[in-house]
């Protein structure tokens, strides 16, 4: 039997590959045996081991998980995003698929996770015209939305807790069209049983409890995580002592920020103002 060989030079990817495959060899197991041990096909084994297909954050860490290999293919799972995505966020998105509760502080843009497919591709390819990244990585900017996003109807899903900084509903991304639809989404998010969405708005002034976004999770364990980002990088945190300050200023913001259903009425009056 042919055995393709493989070139770890040739990309972060198949430098993905060819390490999965020396763990593979050196336990003894076949593409077929290994992925039933992770819970994947010997077909998905065989695509990402041949750089046919890249790895996802799940996939990286089930490996490290079921084989002890520490962190070892989750940081090489970075590498493989590392042109598209900000340092620190693959390792946020592991987090992410686990939690139970997310809440979210947001300003100038709509999350990610609450973006419209036609608003999402306006502000990644906002990013290809400014040469931030690449057609092909806003591509899979875009591709992993959409995984992300797949999360939220579940089952079971998370449940989700939204505050919008009034410049998110305000900006116009994507032309009044676009932004139209978005808002509508907003409103639809707003009546789910698993989400509470809320406006910041401005007349908050220095009662307003974050100046920058931040995510916080809440895990199955009842632990908390934080993630935050510069202009370079994500930082995840962990620590309880720093993480609990960050938690009480989010309850904050909610009780000073409109409630969801002024928040709904001002999204409707935002929406009656686009031409």
């Amino acid at each position: 039997m042919n055995r393709l060989e493989l070139n770890p030079d040739a990309s972060p990817r198949h430098a993905f590959g060819a390490e999965l495959r020396k763990l593979r060899d050196g336990l003894g197991l076949t593409q077929d045996e290994m992925g039933e041990r992770l819970s994947y096909s010997g077909t998905h084994m065989s695509a990402v081991e041949t750089g046919r297909k890249p790895p996802t954050p799940r996939f990286a860490r089930r490996i490290d998980q079921v084989f002890g290999t520490g962190s070892k293919f989750v940081d090489m799972f970075w590498d493989v995003r590392r042109t598209s995505l900000l340092h620190g966020f693959a390792d946020y998105l592991a987090q992410e698929e686990q939690a139970v509760e997310l809440r979210l502080f947001v300003l100038g843009i709509v999350p990610g996770l609450l973006q419209t497919p036609d608003y999402a591709e306006a502000i990644t390819l906002g990013a290809v015209r400014r040469g931030s990244i690449t057609r092909e990585q806003a591509d899979e900017r875009l591709a992993l939305l959409r995984q992300r996003q797949a999360r939220l109807v579940g089952p079971p899903p998370p449940v989700l807790h939204a505050v919008l900084d009034e410049s998110c509903i305000r900006r116009v991304v994507g032309g009044p069209g676009v932004m139209r639809a978005q808002l509508d989404s907003l409103l639809v998010f707003a009546e789910l049983p698993n989400t509470v969405l809320q406006v910041a708005p401005y007349e908050m002034g220095e009662a307003r409890s974050f100046d920058l976004p931040i995510n916080l999770l809440t895990m199955r364990s009842g632990s908390a995580i934080a993630y935050s980002e510069s202009s370079q990088q994500g930082y995840l945190q962990r620590d309880p002592d720093a993480v609990r300050p960050l938690m009480t200023a989010y309850h904050q913001l909610q009780v000073e920020a409109l409630s969801q259903a002024a928040s709904v009425a001002m999204i409707r009056e935002v929406r009656r103002e686009l031409q």
